[in-house]
Order: C-alpha cells, then structure tokens, then sequence
C-alpha cells in the first residue's frame, strides 16, 4: 500500500496488510529528468511465444522483468522450449535466447497432464491456451484466486468452433482451463470482442500452428483495438501476413493463409512500456515540471502513447520525437477536467483517474468497462481510492466522472489500498504530486 506524507500524503497498501507491505510516499514539488522506460509488457510475452512457435532462434532484449513475464518464462521452460536466459547485474532478466520449435509447442509428456500455473498473469494465460490447441498433449492452466474470477469463455468459445477439445469452468467461464490436444485443421471462428481484445490477439498468435486457413471474425464490436494492430503487427516482424477485412472500429474479419509460418527475426527489441510511461507523462503534467520519457514515441506500436494527447487536451505541452516524448506545462496554465473515451487506453485511463484530481472542474472516463475484468475490480478501486484522497466520484457500468477536492487540495495521510494490482500502486504514487 502506499502512505503519503503531510501534507499531500498517501500510502501505498498491498492487500495483505501489514507495516511491510507498506510504501511511504513523501511530498513531490516537481519531477523532473529523462527515464528509461522498462520493456512493454504486452510486447514481451507475445515476443516470448512467437519466439516459440517459429523457425529459428530469436535473441529477445529489453524484456519486462515482472510477474507476468516470469510466468511465460517458466510455462515455456516446463514445455521444454529451449531458452538461454541472461542475468543482469541486479539479478533481473537480460537477453534471453529463445530456440524455436517451427511450429507448435507439443507436450513433453504426452500421456501426462501438464500443469502450467500463471499466477494473474493475463498476457500469459490467454494466448497459452490457443497455441496449446495447436500441438499436442494434455494441458490444464490455473493462477490464483483472481485469475478464477477472470473471464476466457470467448477465448474457449472460438477454439472450439476450430475443432478444438479445450474447457474452462461452464458456470464461470473462467480458469481453470484443461485441453486434450491433437492439432487443429483450421477453420472459421466468430467471437465477442467485447470483454478483452486479448482473445482475439490470442487465437491470431495461434494460427499460423495450425495445419489449414483461419478466419477470425468478431460478432459485435472490437475494444482496445489498438493491441490487435500490436498483435498484427508482431506477427508482420516473425514473417505472417494477416489479411484484415473491414474496418478495426466495426465488425472485423480476420484470415491467416495455411502458408503463412513464423520465421525468427533473428534478434528483437521490446519497445519501451507505454503504460508505464503515463505515470511520468502526468507526474509532469501535474507538477509542471519536465519529463523526457525514452524507449517510445511517435514511431511506438502501442495504443498507450495516445494518454500524451490526453495531458495535451488537459493542458500540458508535448514534444514528439520517435522514441522519445517529453511532457512540461506552463505555471500560468493550469490543468483542465476533460471528457476522454478510453476504450482504446484502459490501463493509461486509470493515470488520469488521478491526473484528474488536480485539474480544474470534473474530469469523465468513459468506454472503461474492461477496468471490471482486469488484475483486480478496477472501477470499485479507483472510486474507492480517489473518494479517500477527497474527490467525489460518480459510477456508471462502463465509465465514471471524477469531481476533484476543492481547491485541489487532497486529504492528508490517506492510507491507499493497491488491490495486489500493479497499475493501482504506480497510478496512485501520482497522489505525492500534490507536493
């Protein structure tokens, strides 16, 4: 959790309580400096399983180091995919070597369960079960509680439609998830993209496994659009063509040629994390100071680097470059309450959620119903953890509107719950900006 000091002071708190699990933050009057943004999240585990799946070896740097990513690491290891993982001086994951097994991942041990444990790593479990599919073996997925109230029954939904003999729980829809498989011949999948854009991202991945033609259309509408064109655009750097047919805001269809296979790109870069870069972005947005933010800009494949326009709109000052974005604002402009549809930038909108407690008049976000599905009840903790620092919130199903405290002057020595949800803790360190 994290503790903020008098006056502008908040605590960080993790979910198991206790002095430990507490951060305490002391009042920040500026942040200013250059960062070196860590690898993408999302970017490292679909490289990590491409890598995988393709034909020849793939030096992987700049990596995430975190929990979803050890996760992929280890399932990959337990699958006996070959990789040579370096370590940095600080004990954190360096260059990793990955040894391709041109084509899918079939299980070491084909009469036996394989029982892959991910934690709440959701860029793990959901494209794992896809490729899965196209192999062969027996494989059961589990994480911890969290991850059993997280939903993958559109994922089940459009593998089985191609053939294949997987399940998640029926009266959930949810982990955990058991496969029986035997390779998939191809075919035509229609799917809601309506709660995760993951699934459809996933069972892209999978694809070019498989031993025939996959099309891939969504039956309603698309969120976060912007990590299918990541997904696509990936695929396009391992050597697959995915041919998109109308339009990524309407009803999509999407076709993968049984001639398209995964060639390595010998080495590859993760992209600096454009999430992460929103904390710096809006620390200086509120602060006034100034942030270079190096490892994405203009050239980035992430969604996330749009939260800059949002701190722009608010009244922020922006400079481009194409890895690099530096944010200031001018003392004499003060920052402004705006209305934003996120669905495009769910976890940079929850850096607004605080950025908005510093602006002057409300601030609405809207198109966020994912926030429900995610690490933890996103919606519920934001509400819960700005109403704290003095703000009045009002909930809706899929959007919220932030009244800020008067004057901008936040409650002192709140006491932060971080729900065991990363983005939680680093969004809501923005509080100390209140200097």
């Amino acid at each position: 959790s994290l503790h903020l000091e008098k006056p502008s002071f908040s605590v960080l708190k993790a979910a198991d309580e206790g002095e430990e699990n507490t951060l305490l933050l002391k009042p920040i009057k500026s942040l200013d400096g250059t960062i070196t943004l860590p690898g993408s999240k999302s970017l490292s585990n679909r490289i990590l399983l491409l890598s995988a799946l393709s034909e020849g070896n793939t030096d992987v740097d700049n990596l995430l180091d975190s929990d979803d990513i050890q996760y992929m690491l280890k399932a990959l290891q337990q699958l006996q995919v070959p990789l040579d993982i370096e370590t940095n001086e600080d004990g954190s994951v360096g260059r990793v070597s990955v040894t391709g097994q041109s084509g899918p991942i079939n299980s070491p041990t084909p009469d036996e369960v394989q029982d892959l444990f991910l934690g709440n790593a959701g860029t793990a479990m959901r494209p794992l079960p896809a490729a899965l599919c196209m192999g062969h073996g027996k494989f059961r997925l589990d994480g911890v509680p969290r991850m059993r109230e997280r939903p993958i029954a559109d994922l089940i939904d459009g593998l089985k439609q191609l053939g294949a003999d997987i399940d998640c729980v029926p009266e959930t829809g949810c982990p955990p998830v058991t496969i029986d498989a035997k390779g998939l011949d191809g075919g035509k999948a229609s799917i809601s993209g309506k709660m995760s854009s993951q699934f459809l991202s996933a069972m892209l991945m999978a694809a070019p496994a498989a031993n025939g033609d996959v099309t891939i259309s969504i039956k309603d509408e698309l969120i976060s659009a912007p990590y299918v064109a990541l997904t696509i655009g990936l695929m396009k750097r391992f050597g697959v063509n995915v041919k998109v047919d109308g339009n990524m805001s309407g009803t999509p269809s999407f076709f993968i040629s049984k001639n398209e296979k995964y060639i390595s790109p010998k080495s590859i870069l993760v992209e600096g994390d454009a999430s992460s870069a929103s904390y710096f972005i809006a620390g200086a947005a509120i602060t006034g100071g100034t942030v270079t933010v190096r490892g994405c800009g203009s050239a980035s494949v992430q969604g996330d680097i749009a939260f800059a326009n949002v701190m722009e709109q608010m009244g922020a000052t922006v400079t481009w470059e194409p890895e690099s974005i530096t944010v200031t604002r001018d003392p004499s402009v003060k920052l402004k309450g705006v209305d934003v549809d996120c669905g495009e930038i769910p976890d940079a909108a929850m850096t607004l959620a605080v950025a908005a407690l510093f602006a002057e008049g409300s601030t609405t976000i809207r198109n966020v119903y994912s926030w429900r599905l995610k690490e933890t009840e996103r919606m519920k903790a934001i509400v819960a953890e700005c109403t704290k620092l003095g703000a009045t919130v009002e909930e809706f199903r899929d959007y919220c509107i932030i009244h800020p405290p008067k004057d901008n002057k936040l409650n002192d020595g709140v006491l932060i719950e971080t729900y065991d949800d990363h983005r939680m803790a680093m969004a809501f360190s923005l509080a100390a900006c209140g200097g």
